[in-house]
């Protein structure tokens, strides 16, 4: 049955013909009766009292009400309406920067107004600068709840917002859904809930409504919670059902020789997570397992094997890498690996057109290329495979679910899909991956490999700049190398060259007869390739670039990292920018150049920066820092939905949702899927990344 216009008023209308406040609700997202009593107020305001005006208090909002004795235009020092408005117990001067001629209208001599402000002391004394007011009869009655202040626009007024809220609040599918035993006790029905989170008593504790603690918050949080790990189980089980390769490892075969060609050895916790792999790639339905570990921990050799066992079992693995500069070191490092035991490798991205990209894509539709490296290249139309059995996706926050859903579909067979292996250097928190992975089996790579040494970080104010120039010269003379990073303008690849192109000569200038070098994203890939073969190989001194080295570039030699602005990057990034040195056996530092005044949150990174190399801790603080919708980064578009709920803070809850999900999901299917459906409508396509 469809549900009722959100307008109070009127019937519903043709987008032509929708009102603008009608358009601005559809802007923030308002169209169901669901939605309005799921729009929780920003604030409220005290309505139910009224203060005398001799007990108003600097600073202090309150409501007052009396009679206006005088009312004027003034000139100076600018056009403005002044209006005097007396009670029993004294005067007070209503001020207006900005008014219309209904103000003028309503606040006239002898009118009884109810004005509600936050009082300053002025010149003249008391005064309210801009106040809420309305003409009432002596007498009216006044609010019997706190009033809620909404989310809204320039093109929604409150009072609108407020009816269509309360309107949508009677209609609302809100009944109990779920059975008794699936909510904690002490928790108020959903509809309880809401009307009191809209419409709170005089009564209600101020505290407990902006901390989220009351109970009526909790339930809301609750009942968010259990929809996400809900739909994640759900999905989990819809997952199993599909079917997808079964690729068992053989002894002997690519697989064997492979490591057997290695020049080093796997660490323990790099062959537990190969066996986790090969486990599930053995299985006939899709693995969907997230490989993280810390920067420099050896995951690609990880997925090397695991494409090694896919080609052996006679199908293509693809690998997708989120900047060409990644991309192309995964593509040199498995070339070398792979290439000596007969595979070919196929390698697709943007900067590769004409003959050359039409032979590789037609390589790669025939199947002759088992192993297909790449960018977003790899997954754009013309791209086809012959039997894609295996897709990994490096740095997988940085990619989209629509573009990790196209990757997937590359598999051209009526009842299987590819397997899907995920890659993070960036580690998820326990109650991150409790909320946003609960659908994905998780590979841990707990230790680095030996010879990785501690990088000790420094922090530098700007003005240390020349000190730290002077270190660079020395590191250069001991035949180490350095790798200096300048900020982005914005999260892209658009350098801010007049910074990266000053520090440049500025080096050079200061190391004469040493080559210093530039890399930005803006560089054709010729030249990008050239450069860091020039660093690679040892014969470039200095690289002064931006992020694209951020992941991928492996240069045991350089020992000296410089991040200059350090302040304008996240925390995630820097720790990712650290991971660059300190992969040989020298001792390496990384500088933090910063420039004050330092916000609160730039603070707390470099300080989290300078006090651990953990990356399990640095997310931590990551997701402290940041909340986790900018922490997950590009899963946003269909992302955990988490309106209410805060991970940090609602741990607990949300492992009584965990569970009180599984145990739902067995015993009530139905009400699991009703609640589902109210809480993410049409965003469950998300689910299946």
């Amino acid at each position: 049955m469809p549900e009722a216009s959100a307008n109070p008023a009127a019937p519903p209308a043709k987008a032509a013909e929708r009102s603008g406040p009608q358009r601005a609700m559809d802007k923030l997202g308002l169209k169901r009766d669901i939605d309005l009593a799921l729009h929780l107020p920003l604030r409220y305001e005290d309505e139910t009292r009224l203060v005398p005006i001799a007990h108003l208090r600097d600073g202090t909002p309150a409501q007052v009400e009396g009679q206006v004795t005088d009312a004027r235009i003034e000139q100076r020092p600018r056009r403005q309406l002044v209006v005097r408005l007396r009670d029993d117990s004294g005067e007070l001067l209503l001020r207006f920067l900005h008014f219309y001629p209904s103000h003028q209208k309503s606040l006239v001599e002898g009118a009884r107004v109810r004005a509600r402000g936050e009082p300053r002391d002025g010149f003249f004394g008391l005064e309210m600068v801009h106040p809420q007011f309305k003409a009432v009869d002596l007498g009216a009655p006044l609010a019997q709840s706190l009033t809620p202040v909404y989310p809204s626009s320039a093109q929604l007024p409150q009072a609108y917002l407020r009816k269509a809220v309360a309107s949508a609040l009677g209609r609302a599918p809100l009944h109990e859904i779920l059975p008794p035993g699936a909510v904690p006790h002490g928790l108020p029905p959903l509809r309880e809930a809401l009307h009191w989170l809209h419409h709170p008593p005089p009564s209600a504790s101020m505290a407990a409504l902006e901390d989220h603690s009351h109970p009526a918050w909790q339930r809301l949080k609750y009942e968010e919670l259990l929809a996400q790990q809900l739909s994640q189980l759900w999905a989990r089980q819809e997952r199993a059902k599909l079917g997808a390769p079964a690729m068992p490892r053989r002894r002997g075969a690519l697989h064997d020789q492979f490591l057997a060609a290695l020049p080093f050895q796997l660490t323990a916790a790099q062959q537990r997570v190969v066996d986790e792999i090969a486990t599930d790639l053995a299985l006939a339905q899709p693995m969907h397992r997230l490989l993280q570990g810390d920067v420099g921990s050896g995951k690609t050799v990880v997925a090397a094997l695991a494409a090694a066992i896919t080609i052996d079992a006679g199908w293509q693995c693809a690998l997708m890498a989120p900047t060409e500069i990644l991309a192309e070191q995964h593509f040199r490092k498995l070339v070398q690996w792979l290439a000596p035991l007969g595979i070919e490798v196929a390698w697709l991205t943007g900067s590769r057109k004409g003959k050359a990209r039409t032979a590789m894509v037609e390589r790669v539709a025939s199947g002759q290329a088992r192993l297909v490296i790449g960018t977003h290249a790899v997954i754009q139309k013309d791209v086809q495979f012959a039997r894609l059995g295996l897709a990994i996706v490096d740095e997988q926050h940085r990619f989209g679910v629509a573009q990790r859903l196209a990757l997937r579909e590359k598999l051209a067979h009526a009842t299987l899909e590819p397997h899907l292996l995920m890659m993070s250097a960036t580690p998820i928190p326990r109650t991150l991956a409790m909320s946003y992975f609960a659908d994905l089996a998780v590979s841990t790579i707990d230790e680095l490999p030996p010879g990785r040494t501690p990088v000790l970080t420094k922090l530098f104010a700007d003005n240390r700049r020349a000190e730290v120039i002077s270190k660079i010269g020395a590191e250069v003379a001991q035949g180490r190398q350095v790798y200096w990073v300048c900020p982005l303008i914005e999260e892209s690849e658009t350098l801010d060259l007049q910074n990266a192109t000053e520090t440049h000569a500025q080096l050079s200038a200061a190391l004469p007869g040493r080559m210093v070098g530039l890399l930005h994203g803006r560089m054709p890939s010729a030249e990008k390739a050239a450069v860091m073969s020039l660093f690679a190989s040892g014969e470039m001194a200095v690289l002064v670039a931006t992020t694209v080295i951020e992941v991928g570039v492996d240069v045991p030699n350089a020992s000296l990292m410089v991040i200059e602005h350090a302040e304008r990057f996240g925390l995630s990034q820097l720790h990712q920018l650290r991971g660059r040195v300190g992969r040989g056996a020298t001792a390496s530092v990384c500088v933090l150049l910063y420039s004050g005044p330092l916000s609160p949150s730039a603070k707390d990174r470099l300080r989290a920066m300078a006090e651990t190399n953990d990356g399990f801790e640095i997310a931590r603080r990551d997701l402290d820092i940041r909340g986790p919708g900018e922490f997950m980064g590009a899963r946003q578009s269909g992302d955990a939905l988490l309106r209410f709920a805060d991970l940090a803070e609602d741990a607990a809850l949300l492992e009584r949702a965990r569970r009180a999900a599984a145990t739902l999901i067995e015993q009530d299917a139905r009400a699991a899927h009703a609640h589902v459906e109210r809480w993410l409508d049409s965003r469950l396509d998300f689910l299946k990344a």
